[in-house]
């Protein structure tokens, strides 16, 4: 026996040991707890020593080829591609594939249904009788506090709304508790342009954003556009995407074909492929209610084929009216990657137009637009629940 009454140490070459992966060191912070991890996760498990000893040694490496500490740990689907896949750059930071598992399987929050009132407008209610810049400003508080009197404190609602007419409403959303989206694309473009109020520096100015606003942009494309046309939006969303992350924002990417051209079952899955071909990975899709089951198949088996882990997909309105948008939930509510819909002029179109006349007073806009909204989410739910009671 040892001197304190344990066995006696085992040589050094006697002991057991775990592979080491030839990574580039760029910070060591974190190396020894990020290697703690690894081996908890492993003796957690009760899986052998050279077992344990290799996660630990791959989240060591994972943490120090990474800038941060805590940040830079991997999740278990990340550990797991990682042993599984292996190094195909030293400098793991560098590698696109693992940094896009890092991130989506990394996220803050959950949100697994999603109910959005979107009053991100701008176009639409700037060509309204009575409308201008204040009183639009104004009537994106009265849609603000219609969402929350639906919302009611509970999780699982969420708006759209802009900072450049809807500043003082989407300001006033913080710490409310619901999901916050806010536009950046120039109203209408073709090729998808920028809100001047960004800049040339997008980076820059999505950094001042809060970390929970998540940047979206509308991009009206179609599978059919010409290679210029292609090749100018891709360049865009690429960059937009790419400034997201570095600022640590989420990114919605809303695409329209149906304004664009004919569409058909594979129209839009089409336009997904191609998001995807240049390596643009969206947190989030939103998407035209399909008309078909078969056009939602296509669209969900080119959305998990590339990214197992986005966010979800949320259907847009258009417009539409509502027992038109509650059959478009029904076909929607089948796939489990539809979360719930981001709907905007069926809710407050005619509260809109009313008040801005002068025939509404705000109570009775903000009493319209909460039915509406109310009603929406209550078919979102009620085809929600039908969906897992078939299950």
């Amino acid at each position: 026996m040892g001197r304190w009454g344990r066995p006696p140490s085992p040589a050094l070459d006697e002991g057991e040991a775990g592979p080491a992966f030839q990574i580039e060191v760029f910070n060591v912070l974190g190396a020894g707890d990020g290697f703690m991890s690894g081996l908890l996760k492993g003796w957690l498990e009760d899986a052998a020593w050279p077992v344990a000893l290799e996660y630990a040694n791959a989240c060591g490496a994972l943490a120090v080829s990474r800038h941060g500490c805590t940040p830079a740990y991997p999740s278990a689907q990340e550990l797991a591609f990682f042993l599984k896949r292996g190094i195909v750059t030293p400098a793991l930071r560098h590698d696109r594939d693992l940094e896009q598992i890092h991130w989506s399987t990394n996220r803050r929050g959950d949100w697994p249904d999603m109910r959005v009132f979107a009053f991100d407008h701008r176009a639409q209610l700037e060509a309204m009788d009575g409308a201008d810049a204040k009183r639009i400003g104004r009537f994106k508080e009265l849609c603000l506090q219609a969402a929350l009197l639906v919302a009611d404190g509970r999780h699982g609602y969420g708006i759209l709304c802009d900072d450049r007419l809807g500043r003082r409403a989407l300001h006033a959303a913080a710490g409310s508790g619901l999901w916050i989206g806010r536009p950046v694309e120039k109203p209408g473009s073709r090729p998808l342009r920028l809100e001047a109020e960004l800049g040339a520096d997008w980076g820059g100015s999505l950094g001042e954003w809060p970390r929970d606003h998540v940047v979206k942009a509308l991009c009206f494309c179609h599978p059919d556009d010409d290679e210029t046309m292609w090749s100018d939006q891709l360049d865009t969303i690429a960059r937009l995407a790419e400034s997201a992350r570095r600022n640590d924002l989420e990114f919605l990417l809303e695409v329209i074909p149906s304004k664009v051209g004919p569409v058909d079952d594979m129209t839009t899955a089409r336009i997904v492929e191609k998001i995807y071909e240049r390596s643009i990975y969206p947190d989030w899709w939103k998407l035209e209610p399909m008309t078909s089951g078969r056009a939602w198949t296509n669209v969900v088996t080119a959305i998990e084929a590339h990214d197992p882990h986005t966010r979800g997909i949320v259907v847009l309105g258009l417009d539409a009216p509502q027992p038109q948008l509650t059959e478009a939930f029904r076909r929607a509510a089948r796939f489990d990657l539809v979360k719930g819909f981001a709907v905007g002029r069926s809710i407050f179109g005619d509260a809109a137009r009313g008040w801005f006349s002068g025939a509404l007073t705000e109570d009775e806009a903000v009493a319209d637009m909460s039915a509406r909204y109310r009603a929406l989410a209550q078919s979102w739910d009620e085809a929600r629940n039908a969906r897992d009671d078939a299950a």
